[in-house]
């Protein structure tokens, strides 16, 4: 049965949004593990517009389950990354004009410095996940250079809002995972997945981990962190 490991960036974006200490992504953390949550995830972002490394350092000493840092496949971030050394680190693009990741890494244009990222990671005990759009080409171009684990990017799918986008994308990402499976990576997927969506890819039994951020921290507004990690894992778990 797939894990669930919550992003807590949104945390740390409505703090900045006053320059304040509340609320606190640390003590978010604290309570998705309380609600069931086996991972917590961030992404400190070169512009620092939300997780700062204040909050990164101490996560490392506070999380009980897995930490996975998201960043860019950068000189300063894996200097960051060996000396606090997440459980996973989660290499994605980044641009920043974008709101959000818009999309996966190219993989197949860059495979000589994110193999290098990846050996100096692995050098430093360090599993790498690629995030990556479900896409034949890509997950293939993962395999060769070395990852541990694809990150399956599900906002095409998230976002579609007819039948017939919704099946393409899913045939999609299904046909990617079970491309990633029989080249014997692991298999996580994450963006924009909420309460609704996330039903159509419980089914999947090679997925390891869902990665779910917004969606959860955006319910928590209304019921509380545990019981908005809770309920989500009712659905991951098809309780």
């Amino acid at each position: 049965m797939a894990k669930l490991a919550v992003n807590v960036d949104h945390v740390a974006t409505l703090r900045q949004a006053r320059r304040g200490i509340e609320p606190d992504p640390v003590i978010a953390a604290a309570m998705a593990e309380l609600g069931g949550a086996e991972g917590i995830i961030v992404h400190l972002r070169e512009d620092r517009r939300h997780i700062q490394e204040r909050d990164l350092r101490l996560l490392r000493e506070t999380v009980k389950t897995k930490l996975n840092l998201e960043m860019a496949a950068t000189d300063a971030m894996i200097k960051i990354a060996l000396d606090v050394k997440p459980d996973m680190v989660t290499l994605v693009p980044e641009r920043r004009e974008e709101l959000t990741t818009e999309g996966g890494l190219e993989v197949v244009l860059n495979k000589e410095s994110l193999k290098s990222a990846i050996e100096l990671l692995h050098e430093g005990d360090i599993a790498v996940s690629l995030f990556i759009n479900p896409d034949m080409d890509q997950i293939k171009a993962s395999a060769k250079i070395g990852t541990d684990f694809v990150e399956i990017h599900t906002g095409i799918y998230s976002e579609a809002t007819n039948h017939e986008d919704i099946e393409r994308e899913l045939d999609r990402i299904i046909d990617a995972i079970k491309l990633a499976h029989k080249l014997r990576l692991g298999i996580n997927a994450g963006h924009g997945l909420n309460y609704q969506n996330i039903k159509r890819l419980t089914g999947i039994k090679e997925i390891y981990e869902f990665s779910i951020g917004h969606s959860i921290v955006a319910r928590a507004i209304y019921v509380g962190f545990e019981k908005a990690v809770r309920e989500m894992l009712q659905l991951i778990r098809g309780e």
